[in-house]
């Protein structure tokens, strides 16, 4: 069994349910000029990024793949910073290290040596799994920085902040590993399933996924409220 081509006609049919949200968020005036941006910018980031892959997988360069994940660090650095009013530029260098290094080296442990993948570069493996590192690491980076600021806006000891802030940027990946498999199928198993693969197979690979997310997440911040404590506690 092979997974289907939705169609477009259907796929427009998708966005129907999100029509009615959007109508509740004008009418309770909720920020909707904000939601359809984003919608409208999901939509060509999504369309874009699906046509340089295909060129991207094609080419079969490490070049190229490096290049990808520079973007990608980048963007997810800058965006980490979102919740941030002050320090964001300053800050931004302590967050391309921190997922650099605690993302990037989660990518290449899972990579190199749990996947052993070839050629080590190979774009197929090394974009998709960098996004989910990347994004996860960016989420609990983001989270870390909001409730520090919050806790020390409050006239919180530095050290018992940082705890704090640490704590709330776990909670994402943690309750997902306390769902999955009971509440939800996350994105890769599910897609594996509905591609035809064996749901054993899937769940060693789901595994394989959350245990890598957990370990990016908490190293990224870590190294993160480490890094910037300076900037931070004199804010």
């Amino acid at each position: 069994m092979s997974i289907e081509t939705i169609p477009l006609t259907r796929l427009l049919l998708t966005f129907i349910p999100a029509a009615v949200v959007i109508v509740m968020m004008w009418r309770w005036e909720v920020g909707i000029s904000k939601a359809l941006y984003a919608m409208a910018r999901m939509l060509l980031q999504l369309m874009a990024i699906g046509y340089a892959l295909v060129m991207i997988f094609n080419s079969d360069s490490s070049a190229i793949t490096l290049l990808v994940l520079l973007v990608m660090l980048l963007a997810s650095s800058w965006i980490a910073l979102n919740t941030l009013e002050a320090n964001r530029l300053h800050l931004f260098s302590y967050s391309i290290w921190a997922i650099l290094i605690g993302g990037g080296l989660t990518l290449a442990w899972v990579t190199q040596l749990v996947l052993d993948i070839k050629p080590w570069y190979s774009p197929q493996y090394m974009i998709p799994l960098a996004g989910m590192i990347f994004a996860n690491s960016m989420t609990s980076i983001s989270l870390a920085a909001e409730r520090l600021g919050s806790e020390l806006g409050h006239g919180h000891a530095f050290d018992d902040a940082q705890k704090v802030a640490f704590r709330t940027a776990m909670i994402p990946i943690i309750n997902s590993m306390f769902a999955v498999g009971l509440v939800s199928l996350p994105g890769m198993m599910t897609g594996q399933i509905l591609s035809g693969i064996d749901p054993i197979i899937a769940a060693r690979y789901q595994i394989m996924v959350m245990a890598m997310l957990f370990a990016s997440s908490g190293l990224s911040s870590l190294l993160f409220l480490f890094a910037a404590r300076k900037v931070l506690q004199n804010a």
